[in-house]
């Protein structure tokens, strides 16, 4: 069956930084699409974070590129596999130069934080509870 991919495009003012951020949160950068202009960071088998400078991200649209860091242009929200894993990817974040949210979801059958990254795009990691998303 085929698996449909997410490709997440996000203009970064340090390419070198970004790709060291991702890569200590555990990611890693699939050099066959990676150049002096991209990075390209492997979340998933379905899943793929395009980091791309601001010059080039330019040549994809005629919009001004938003300062995430001022601005919410878009929340990528991510799956965990449980509680302590929500914690440890926000906690490598935070480790690795990012910025953890204020916000802590925490009810019975789920859990969740965020981060903002390097240039500010914000990120949200979750956990539900099997059992509660079957039921």
């Amino acid at each position: 069956m085929y698996q449909q991919m997410i490709f997440v495009n996000l203009p970064v003012a340090d390419l070198d930084a970004s790709k060291k951020f991702f890569t200590e949160l555990g990611y890693s950068i699939n050099p066959q699409f990676s150049d002096e202009n991209a990075a390209s960071v492997v979340i998933s088998e379905t899943i793929v974070a395009m980091l791309l400078t601001k010059p080039f991200y330019s040549t994809f649209t005629d919009k001004e590129i938003a300062d995430a860091t001022k601005t919410s242009e878009v929340a990528i929200c991510l799956s965990a596999e449980s509680r302590e894993k929500v914690d440890e990817l926000v906690e490598k974040a935070v480790a690795a130069g990012g910025t953890a949210s204020d916000k802590v979801q925490d009810m019975d059958f789920m859990y969740g934080r965020g981060f903002d990254d390097l240039d500010g795009h914000s990120w949200e990691i979750v956990w539900m509870d099997p059992a509660a998303i079957e039921g």
